[in-house]
C-alpha cells in the first residue's frame, strides 16, 4: 500500500477512517478546506501550506485537486508505551532532531531496536516520520520498538531531565571522546540533521556532547553509521 494519498475526497475519508497520517500538504488559499485541515490538525497530523508548483512536484498521480497526505506507517507511540517496554530497566531512548532522510532514520530505528533501546524519539515538524520507505530500510525493527512524535525536541528533553536522565549529544566538534567519557544510564542520545547537525536550544539543552574520534581523511560518518556505533557505546559500555 502507497504511502502516499491524493485527492480531497480520498484524504478525507483516509482521516475518517483513523488512519494515521504524518503530514497533509495543502494549496496555499484554496477554498473549502478548512474543515479537512481541522480534521487533520485534530488527528496530530502536521499541516504544511505550499504552492501549486511544490504539490505538482509531490504527486504521482497529477490529479492532487490541491491536497496531498502522506500516511504513517504505523501509529505513533506515548511516552508511557516506551515507560513499560524499559520497566525496572534503565531508560534508555534515541532522540532525532531533524534527520530528514527516511533511509537514515529507518536505520537508526533498526539498530536502536536490535540494540535494546526502549524507543526513538522525532519532532513533528522537519523530520522524516514512520513512511512506508522509513518502515522499509528500519527492516521490519518499527513493528517492534515504539516512535514517539514530539511538538518539539527541546521541551521533551527538558520533561526527561526532570524524570533524571542524562542527555548526550551528538556533534562532531565536542571535545569529549565518546569512548573516553562516562555515559551512564538513564539517557536519552541525541542526534542531529544530516546537514545542520543539533539545533541550537537542543544543543543548549545537553548535559554533555559526545563526539567519535576520526583518524581517516573522511570528515564524518553519516548519521546512521555514527548512531548505531554511539548506541552500542551507551547501551553496553563499549
Amino acid at each position: 500500500m502507497s504511502n502516499q494519498i491524493e485527492g480531497r475526497r480520498a484524504v478525507h475519508e483516509a482521516l475518517r477512517s483513523g488512519r494515521p497520517m504524518d503530514k497533509l500538504y495543502v494549496l496555499s488559499g484554496a477554498k473549502g478546506l478548512g474543515e479537512l485541515i481541522g480534521t487533520a490538525r485534530d488527528a496530530g497530523t502536521v499541516v504544511i501550506e505550499c504552492d501549486k508548483a511544490r504539490l505538482d512536484r509531490l504527486s504521482e498521480t497529477g490529479t492532487h485537486q490541491g491536497v496531498i497526505a502522506t500516511a504513517a506507517a504505523f501509529a505513533y507511540a506515548e511516552l508511557d508505551d516506551i515507560l513499560r517496554r524499559a520497566g525496572e530497566e534503565k531508560l534508555f531512548l534515541i532522540v532525532c532532531d531533524g534527520i530528514q532522510d527516511e533511509h537514515n532514520l529507518g536505520a537508526v530505528i533498526r539498530t536502536a531496536e536490535v540494540a535494546g533501546a526502549h524507543g526513538v524519539v522525532i519532532p513533528k515538524r522537519r523530520s522524516a516520520g514512520l513512511s512506508a520507505v522509513t518502515a522499509r530500510a528500519s527492516a521490519g525493527a518499527a513493528e517492534h520498538i515504539p516512535v514517539l512524535r514530539v511538538p518539539g525536541i527541546p521541551s521533551f528533553l527538558r520533561s526527561i531531565k526532570e524524570m533524571g536522565v542524562w542527555i548526550y549529544g551528538a556533534a562532531g566538534e565536542a571535545a569529549d571522546n565518546a569512548f573516553e567519557t562516562e555515559l551512564p544510564l538513564p539517557a536519552a542520545l541525541v542526534l542531529g540533521g544530516e546537514e545542520d547537525g543539533l539545533h541550537r536550544l537542543t544543543r543548549e539543552l545537553c548535559d554533555r556532547l559526545i563526539a567519535l574520534p576520526m583518524s581517516g581523511k573522511t570528515a564524518s560518518l553519516n548519521v546512521s553509521c555514527a548512531a548505531a556505533v554511539l548506541i552500542y557505546r551507551i547501551r553496553y559500555g563499549w
